[in-house]
């Protein structure tokens, strides 16, 4: 078997807590091997941690009135940023719905007779109408329908989810549960609540959470461009991210401390279903590697 060639520590990332040895310059499987061992080692830097985050609590009338504290899980300051970039990659593209179609020129209707004949013509060789060359005729390499969903663990989308509110949490601010201020549908009345939030709807991008949406506030807030009003069910990343403030409600700050804290309810079946994906890939992935060029053919 052919020797590998032997990579210096300097290019591979290592966190200052682990400290990774030269890898052996003799086969490819035990460079294979070192390189699982000292992947291992790298998961155990990518722990979560959490720490209080105090967010100002404000009436409707926009007065203080007190603080609340939001405790949710964050990912350490070395990989956050890998985290939340790769939670709104994932996010995006997922919203891709990939239905871009062009015919080709086996597809456009017509063509089938030549339009004039071979010789004699002093024009060029033609043998349909529906050429790429000519308007109405195919697409050369146009797009197709196609998928372009990826895949993100469930546990690594809610980690980038609750280390963005946390980092929010500078732009956040508490308020009472406003849903019975609202008798009717009245924008001009929830453009006046934001003001007395802090926000100015004709500059910032806000953003609401709440775990009970009433009609009246949906209809009053329907027709204000820069504000999302969210709930548990609708959650998403890049709106947190894009808002420049964010509002929550004392029974959304509850939830998120229920369902993204450190003692969050997950259920055992998603984790028991998640470590065994992680053994087939990584069984996959061992297969693939031990197999010869010849046998991969």
């Amino acid at each position: 078997m052919a020797k590998c060639l032997s990579f210096s520590t300097s290019t591979f990332f290592c966190p200052p807590s682990i400290s990774l040895q030269r890898p052996p310059s003799q086969s490819c499987s035990t460079l294979h091997q070192w390189s699982l061992e000292n992947q291992k080692k790298r998961s155990l830097t990518l722990s979560i941690s959490a720490e209080a985050v105090t967010i100002p609590v404000i009436t409707f009338d926009g007065e203080k009135a007190g603080t609340a504290s939001l405790d949710i899980k964050t990912a350490r300051p070395e990989t956050a940023r890998a985290v939340v970039h790769r939670g709104v990659v994932t996010e995006l593209q997922n919203r891709r719905r990939g239905t871009a179609s062009t015919l080709t020129r086996g597809e456009v209707r017509g063509g089938g007779r030549k339009p004039y004949k071979q010789k004699g013509t002093g024009n060029a060789r033609r043998g349909s109408q529906r050429t790429p060359l000519r308007p109405g005729g195919g697409i050369i390499f146009g797009p197709k329908p196609k998928d372009w969903s990826i895949k993100i663990n469930k546990k690594e989308k809610r980690l980038a989810i609750s280390t963005a509110l946390a980092s929010a949490a500078v732009d956040s601010v508490v308020i009472d549960s406003f849903t019975e201020k609202f008798d009717t549908p009245k924008t001009k009345n929830f453009v006046a609540a934001l003001k007395k939030w802090g926000v100015q709807p004709s500059e910032d991008h806000a953003l609401i959470f709440t775990t009970e949406l009433s009609e009246n506030v949906r209809l009053s807030s329907r027709n204000i461009g820069s504000l999302k009003i969210l709930t548990p069910r609708t959650l998403n990343l890049y709106d947190i991210l894009r808002a420049d403030k964010l509002i929550f409600t004392k029974d959304g700050v509850e939830y998120l401390n229920k369902m993204y804290g450190l003692n969050s309810a997950i259920r055992e079946e998603d984790e028991e279903k998640g470590e065994e994906e992680g053994k087939e890939e990584e069984q996959q992935y061992e297969e693939e590697s031990s197999e010869t060029p010849e046998t991969a053919q």
